[in-house]
């Protein structure tokens, strides 16, 4: 994953944590189902599949990746145990 891609995706993450907004000037934000760790995504009549890496932000973990494709962040916060 490239670094810019990486620290979009930790801006999404700390932003989504602290406030709880899925807002954001610079991307589309889709947040799945708690404990989702991939995503498939629907693009022009084909599909394919979007693997989630899991982020920390202040103790709070939260499974997120980003599509270039589509220019979305999915993040999905992760089950209490």
């Amino acid at each position: 994953m490239f670094s810019d891609e990486r620290t979009m995706i930790h801006r999404v993450v700390e932003n989504f944590v602290r406030t709880g907004s899925t807002e954001d000037g610079q991307v589309k934000i889709t947040c799945l189902a708690e404990g989702k760790s991939s995503a498939i995504e629907y693009v022009g009549g084909e599909s394919r599949s979007i693997m989630l890496d899991e982020y920390k932000v202040d103790g709070v973990s939260v499974w997120a990746g980003y599509s270039s494709r589509s220019g979305m962040v999915f993040i999905s916060p992760v089950k209490n145990k």
